[in-house]
């Protein structure tokens, strides 16, 4: 493999700032952000003085932590242009989050949005070993969703080649792939599977692809699948994070070197880490919820948004700036089945564990009477699937069934299918929890 550490020369010089600099730096942007904020968008101005604080209030970084909120109930309140910093006329580009539920969260970008946007996913890409001249295969979505075009607009302005393929079209992903010839693939890892499964499908061995760098983003995955990527592709498989209404990706990314958890450009995203019950700041290393407030964005400040991403900071090692560990959940989608708090993540880890089982789940979430019950529909690998008999599937079923409560706590009902039977996401994020539970009135 192709040796893609940077040199100290390769690095902008706030990637070596000590931790003085950087926060001297971060303090100027962040009173700028939030004064910005509070003389061009009425709800902040509303929320500020609700909460008897006012940007001259910031003295220290420390100070954010008597600023209010922001999640998406207020920016869908304010649906579609409210909580723009600028004139319409003065707004590039529109990008919107499809969401699960009401309006979409609809963010903007000015011309220096977009420029900062590209020099940070082009750092993220250099930090995954990316180089000018390198060929990136981008099969993010392209549109309203901010991964296809945030990655295109970095690659382009690392100096790589682009070919914008967007989600879909798996046999012809593979085509491409094989015969462009690229370097690096930027893609959710859900659907790094289903193209790994398509080489395999058509008789080649994704290990022997040209590719030497996965770039995976858009959704919570764990160590255990980065390992069942980089071996069956034979590539470095690096964590990018973002989401659309703090920039997209490009907030923060890990570097190839340590592979330790995504860098967050502190220079451009103040994180914090709070109690998801209590608002309560928690120390650097303890698990909370993931907060960012924008410090350099022009036409949609955000001011203390909280993510619902759970997870925990951790100290800077290959980069001057802290990094964040992988997500473990998120507040708002921890299912909560008889009294256990029990996470996607949880169940994909044993899940990976246990060798004769394919990557791929739902969790299905329905009541029986006045309990919830959770049902793990899994797949059985493509090489045995169809080769094992019903009691030797039942029982890698019980198997799993036995790891899920020890592990996890909760009672589960698990059906192994045939390989390839459950639906692949071709564009998007993989569906991992379908809940039939009724719904409660307002």
């Amino acid at each position: 493999m192709v040796q893609r550490t940077p040199a100290p020369a390769d690095l902008e010089p706030i990637e070596r700032a000590s931790k003085d600099e950087l926060q001297a730096l971060q303090l100027q942007r962040m009173k700028w952000s939030l004064q910005h904020a509070y003389d061009n968008v009425p709800h902040y101005r509303a929320a500020f003085d609700a909460a008897g604080v006012h940007p001259d209030d910031l003295k220290t970084l420390a100070d954010l932590a008597k600023f209010p909120f922001t999640g998406k109930k207020e920016l869908r309140e304010n649906y579609p242009f409210g909580m723009f910093a600028v004139p319409r006329e003065r707004i590039a580009r529109i990008h919107a989050s499809s969401g699960t539920t009401g309006k979409p969260t609809v963010v903007g970008y000015t011309l220096k949005d977009i420029d900062t946007w590209a020099n940070v996913v082009a750092r993220s890409i250099r930090a995954a070993g990316g180089r000018a001249g390198d060929m990136v295969h981008i099969a993010y979505g392209y549109g309203l969703f901010t991964g296809g075009m945030g990655a295109h607009y970095g690659a382009e302005r690392l100096g790589c080649t682009v070919v914008p393929m967007s989600g879909g079209q798996t046999e012809k992903q593979v085509q491409l792939i094989c015969d462009f010839k690229p370097d690096i693939i930027m893609v959710t890892p859900s659907y790094m599977l289903n193209i790994i499964e398509e080489f395999q499908r058509q008789g080649i061995d994704p290990a022997d692809s040209s590719l030497k760098v996965g770039i995976f983003g858009a959704e919570p995955w764990t160590g255990a699948m980065r390992g069942e990527i980089e071996s069956r592709a034979g590539i470095d498989a690096v964590d990018i994070y973002g989401l659309s209404e703090v920039m997209g990706p490009g907030v923060a990314s890990e570097c190839i070197e340590s592979k330790d958890g995504p860098v967050i450009w502190e220079d451009h995203f103040y994180p914090e880490i709070i109690d998801p019950e209590t608002g309560e700041v928690l120390p650097d290393g303890a698990e909370g919820e993931l907060v960012f407030t924008s410090l350099t964005k022009e036409a949609l400040p955000i001011i203390r948004y909280r993510t619902r991403d759970l997870t925990r900071l951790l100290p800077p090692t290959s980069r001057s700036m802290r990094r964040i560990d992988k997500i473990t959940g998120r507040s708002d989608d921890m299912l909560i089945i008889r009294g256990v708090n029990v996470f996607p993540s949880q169940i994909e880890e044993l899940i990976l564990k246990m060798p004769k089982l394919a990557p791929h789940y739902q969790l299905v979430v329905s009541r029986e009477g006045h309990l919830d019950k959770l049902d793990v529909i899994g797949e059985l690998r493509a090489d045995i699937s169809g080769r094992l008999t019903d009691f030797e599937t039942d029982a890698l079923a019980r198997e799993l069934e036995h790891h899920i409560k020890t592990h996890v706590g909760v009672t589960t009902k698990v059906r192994l299918l045939a390989a390839n039977s459950i639906e692949r996401t071709q564009t998007g994020k993989a569906k991992r929890v379908v809940d039939k539970r009724p719904r409660t009135p307002n």
